[in-house]
């Protein structure tokens, strides 16, 4: 598999990058609890949305809030000091002497630089990426303003021509090849064969030899030669499949070459995702009338400035805690408390998820600006303690929920069907992010997490249970579902921690946490993580609350 292929999507389906296995807009409201079970429809693929036996109403007192609070922010402060004692330990260290370069020289501080994408994108191709994003906002602003009819035609232009001058002619003619075949499927208007010659088409990246063989005919090299190459390919595959498919579907003739090559060709979209469907994107584009809503290019401001926040912010973070680095040398791990590494593998699923925020982030502001409407960023890892919302890239997660999940899924009311659903899906997955031992390791035990979870959903909605449930208070209930949820969310970090890092090290801390740690870290660490789960569910609760009035206002006016 190509370096830095393997990515999220468990959510963790990515860009290609530093791993993230499992990835939008960041809390959504959950429904309101009801008194009434209904059959749960799992919303994996659907961020925001979670069965109503998980809503939020119940209002816990603001003393046992506030004790929540503080728990959590002494245990991260705690925590981040042993990871920040380490990193100062390990600075010279000549196992890390490749993850960790000299930085801030006057502070004397050194920079972990073990995630090369990100090294790379703001450092050796900042202002190629810059001048190329630039070029497209400054040309898509002068189409939208003199053709606006034409727009679609000059982002194509200006997309092909910037794959042409980064990646060459061999490259474009592969991605056109891809492109051809495909369509060619597509005239046959029958959705099984789009999802054999799209998946095949996915296969001959993924799988070897052919990947190889594809690759080596592009000529060049340099740093996100690969990174470039395969995130190009496989985004454009998943794109096409969703103009095939739609095109299936389309009840008079069917979409023209010169659509999917406008839908291909988008720039900001083509190496790096995020993917939209091509019907959202066909619409969109085809609009002729561009008006922004009320404050839009206000939200567009914001959204920029905390963009460059958060790279200034982790610039700073990598110059006191190398928590990309420190997970290379097992023996050294293993030194640090039963807090620190907890602290250092929920780290490590923060900055990705920061990684995602701000890589999507960045595109999706730029798609803003060429009045679309793109998949929003990945919702907060800290936020997610329930695996049906475990995600991390939303545009991969719509396109699998809208040609995988639910068309095998339909109703989500039947088990034997959910379980085939989410296993196809997984499958789909594990070929998108490079078929190797640990996709296939982390495809498994996320599938099981998911339909577990809804097993046990199902478990508990039998009549004693929800019986017994009526008759607590809806504080009572609450507590014991952030206890469940406890758990829950650290099954999600160390199922996903050993992409993100290695196997070795996922194995590592669950030994030390569970096993060795049993029964002082293992609880400390459990309640501390019921502590946050609880103050997770009292913003839930809020905007639940927020959401109902602007709900009644609206049916009001």
């Amino acid at each position: 598999m190509p370096p830095g292929e393997l990515s999220c999507v468990c959510g963790v389906l990515k860009a290609p990058g530093r791993g993230n296995l499992g990835s939008r807009a960041l809390g959504a409201p959950r429904e309101p609890e009801v008194a009434q079970q209904k059959v749960w429809n799992p919303p994996w693929w659907r961020p925001g949305l979670r069965p109503p036996s998980m809503g939020v109403k119940a209002m816990l007192p603001s003393y046992e809030l506030g004790f929540y609070a503080l728990v959590v922010t002494c245990a991260v402060l705690y925590s981040g000091s042993g990871i920040f004692q380490a990193s100062r330990d390990s600075m010279n260290r000549k196992a890390f002497r490749d993850g960790i370069k000299p930085g801030w020289h006057y502070f004397g501080r050194k920079m972990d630089v073990a995630d090369f994408e990100w090294v790379m994108w703001f450092t050796s191709f900042r202002n190629i990426i810059i001048f190329a994003l630039s070029g497209h906002v400054l040309f898509g602003k002068i189409c939208s303003m003199t053709v606006p009819q034409h727009r679609a035609v000059m982002y194509m232009i200006y997309g092909v021509l910037a794959v042409l001058g980064s990646m060459g002619l061999v490259y474009l003619m592969i991605i056109l090849s891809h492109c051809l075949v495909l369509y060619s499927v597509a005239l046959a208007k029958q959705k099984w064969l789009c999802y054999v010659a799209g998946l095949c088409c996915l296969a001959s990246f993924k799988v070897e030899p052919f990947g190889s063989w594809q690759s080596g005919f592009v000529t060049g090299a340099f740093d996100l030669q690969d990174v470039l190459f395969y995130g190009g390919c496989t985004f454009t595959i998943m794109r096409c499949m969703s103009f095939a498919l739609e095109s299936s579907e389309k009840e008079e003739g069917i979409y023209s070459i010169f659509d999917l090559l406008k839908y291909n060709f988008y720039l900001p979209f083509f190496f790096f995702g995020p993917v939209m469907t091509f019907d959202q994107f066909h619409a969109q584009v085809s609009t002729r009338e561009l008006r922004r809503k009320d404050d839009e290019m206000k939200s567009i401001r914001v959204n920029a400035l905390l963009h460059v926040g958060a790279i200034v912010a982790v610039d700073i973070f990598f110059h006191f805690f190398y928590i990309l680095t420190l997970p290379s040398d097992l023996k050294f791990v293993n030194r640090l408390s039963d807090w620190s590494l907890a602290g250092l593998a929920y780290s490590n699923l923060v900055y990705d998820w920061v990684k995602a925020a701000v890589m999507f982030g960045v595109i999706n502001t730029i798609a803003r600006l060429d009045h679309l409407d793109p998949p929003q960023p990945p919702k907060c890892i800290t936020m997610l303690y329930i695996f049906a919302e475990t995600h991390f890239d939303r545009g991969i997660n719509d396109w699998l929920c809208k040609y995988v999940y639910d068309h095998i899924g339909e109703n989500h009311d039947n088990i034997l069907k959910e379980l085939v659903a989410s296993i196809t899906t997984f499958a789909i997955t594990t070929l998108w992010l490079g078929p190797c031992e640990v996709v296939y390791i982390w495809s498994l035990v996320n599938c099981f997490g998911l339909n577990f979870e809804l097993w046990v959903q199902k478990f508990f909605q039998l009549g004693p249970f929800a019986k017994l449930e009526a008759k607590l208070s809806g504080a009572m209930s609450r507590r014991i579902r952030a206890a469940f949820g406890a758990v829950n969310f650290w099954a999600i970090v160390l199922y996903n921690i050993l992409a993100l890092n290695s196997l070795e090290f996922a194995l590592l801390v669950t030994k030390r946490l569970l096993v060795m740690g049993f029964p002082v870290s293992t609880l400390s660490i459990w309640f501390i993580t019921y502590c946050g789960v609880q103050l997770i569910k009292e913003r839930e609760r809020i905007l639940a609350i927020e959401e109902e009035e602007k709900g009644d206002k609206a049916k009001v006016e």
